[in-house]
């Protein structure tokens, strides 16, 4: 029996996104997206590719963000049923994208009744092009770029420190091409693309240079994951619990300088001096010297809390997503507020209309989050520049470093608590695949899990699993040299995109 179009294009979308992380079942992607190219090429008209490429983004994104549903779990004000339409309604919109890439590529790669080498140029050319838009129109969302499903295979992965995750993405789709022109017995394409694969994947650990073994004495990094989750907050006794026990996990100095990092959040303390007294349940004072009695003379400390913002009367008027620098002496040297806010989770959009329909956000509180100025470093002593993306910033490609004061290492605290068991690791991949472009070891924090050191050509050196309580501490991983992405960002994307198309139009014109 055969589908209809329609329904297969559906299934392979859903297909397609088994190959990110939890399971990684990467070469179904590479088969779903070659059967979507299939659809499109067969289409009648511009109109059909349209639809069959949007059913596909449907199915892809609606299985790939299905932990979104998890987040309205916590929610008093809000069903969890409401979780599912939320899943689903995001996916609508997503599709957009691939609709777009699937109406360029039957628009200007399409010729003839079979498909050709043109036609997968072009379409590895529109699928850089719609995933670069998908994370920056309407603030962003890039999650999961397919790109990340090559973590698996380091040669092929590590293009990314070459060309960017959304270039890598394009020649993804590229590859489905190609066995899709291998199905129609079309072997050039299939050819060069096997080859360079396997060169890639044979390569790359010969000619890979390992990283150097820290000295003696080297700074240290002590990574904590408290495993207190979100259905934990409205104890009354929650504040205090995940303070002591994130002092408890924050081990105890030793000959090396370490750098203590918290999870995103955790801190439910105000640290920072200044605000109206009726504010604070703890003096921020005594708070910072808690803080600091677990450090040594030499260590420092990066916590997760939230900042207010006051009006000159000394109302409230916004809060920060922040992350607090404390050294020994209980001093507060540095904050950094998250830039990019989760829409409907930590700021309500059109909040006049919404909220009266019984809409909220997700994170508790009736005080939106104001964003902070973009990615920055803080210097600290004995480590130097500490770069800060907090929860999901971390997902943008070519947009989580301070460019002006490349950091040594970045930190990457999160609250996945929130997102069941695919997102986490899904958000893990994606900190690996920006530590891969940018050269940079990341350190990531979590309540819950997945909480990892990540070296800078991505691997993981510790990690605390999903639901448990724990420390990991290491030397701190070298940084790399600033990579050809680091140092060109996304333009690399856009130079990889357009040659895709020069070349795919060239081939069309030679064949007329």
């Amino acid at each position: 029996m055969r589908l209809p179009p329609a329904l297969l294009v559906l299934l392979a979308g859903a297909v397609s996104a088994l190959g990110f992380a939890p399971l990684q079942w990467w070469p179904l992607t590479l088969l779903a997206f070659a059967l979507w190219l299939h659809c499109v090429h067969a289409a009648p008209s511009l109109k059909s590719a349209l639809w069959r490429s949007w059913l596909f983004g449907v199915g892809h994104f609606t299985i790939g963000n299905n932990w979104i549903q998890h987040a309205f779990d916590f929610q008093d004000r809000m069903p969890p049923v409401l979780g599912y339409f939320a899943v689903v309604g995001l996916a609508l919109y997503l599709a957009i994208y691939p609709m777009l890439a699937g109406g360029l590529a039957w628009r200007l790669g399409r010729k003839g009744e079979h498909p050709d080498a043109a036609f997968a140029l072009v379409a590895g050319a529109a699928w850089i092009l719609a995933e670069w838009l998908r994370a920056v129109v309407f603030t962003g969302y890039a999650w999961n770029p397919i790109g990340v499903i090559w973590l698996p295979v380091p040669g092929i992965a590590h293009l990314a420190a070459w060309i960017g995750t959304y270039a890598l993405s394009g020649l993804t789709v590229l590859a489905a091409g190609a066995l899709l022109l291998a199905a129609h017995r079309r072997w050039a394409l299939p050819a060069g693309v096997a080859v360079a694969g396997v060169a890639l994947a044979v390569s790359w650990p010969l000619l890979h240079t390992p990283d150097p073994t820290a000295p003696a004495g080297a700074p240290r990094v002590r990574v904590v994951q408290p495993n207190i989750g979100q259905d934990q907050v409205a104890d009354p006794a929650y504040p205090a619990t995940v303070f002591n026990r994130l002092l408890a996990l924050s081990g105890r100095p030793g000959p090396a300088p370490r750098l203590v990092v918290w999870p995103e959040g955790t801190l439910h303390y105000f640290v920072e001096d200044g605000y109206p007294r009726y504010w604070y349940d703890a003096d921020p004072a005594l708070v910072r010297a808690e803080i600091a009695s677990a450090l040594g003379p030499r260590d420092a400390a990066l916590v997760g809390g939230t900042a207010m913002m006051f009006d000159a009367r000394g109302q409230a008027t916004s809060g920060g997503n922040s992350v607090f620098a404390i050294l020994p002496g209980g001093q507060l040297v540095g904050r950094y507020d998250k830039a990019h806010l989760v829409p409907y989770g930590e700021y309500l959009p059109m909040r006049t209309l919404l909220q009266p329909l019984g809409l909220s956000r997700l994170v508790m509180g009736d005080i939106d989050f104001a964003p902070g100025p973009g990615p920055q470093s803080i210097t600290l002593p004995g480590f130097g520049p500490v770069g800060m993306q907090i929860c999901y910033e971390i997902i943008f490609s070519g947009r989580i470093v301070d460019r002006a004061h490349r950091p040594r290492v970045l930190f990457n605290p999160s609250n996945d608590a929130w997102f069941g068991a695919w997102g986490p690791p899904q958000h893990l991949a994606q900190a690996r695949m920006r530590a891969i472009e940018e050269g940079l070891p990341i350190l990531r924090s979590t309540p819950t899990g997945i909480s990892a050191i990540i070296d800078a050509d991505g691997r993981l050196l510790a990690t605390i699993p999903l639901g448990k309580a724990g420390a990991i501490e290491l030397p701190l991983p070298p940084a790399r040299a600033p990579t050809l992405f680091a140092r060109a960002g996304n333009w690399i994307a856009a130079i990889v995109g357009l040659l895709l198309a020069l070349v795919g139009v060239a081939i069309q014109r030679r064949t007329r």
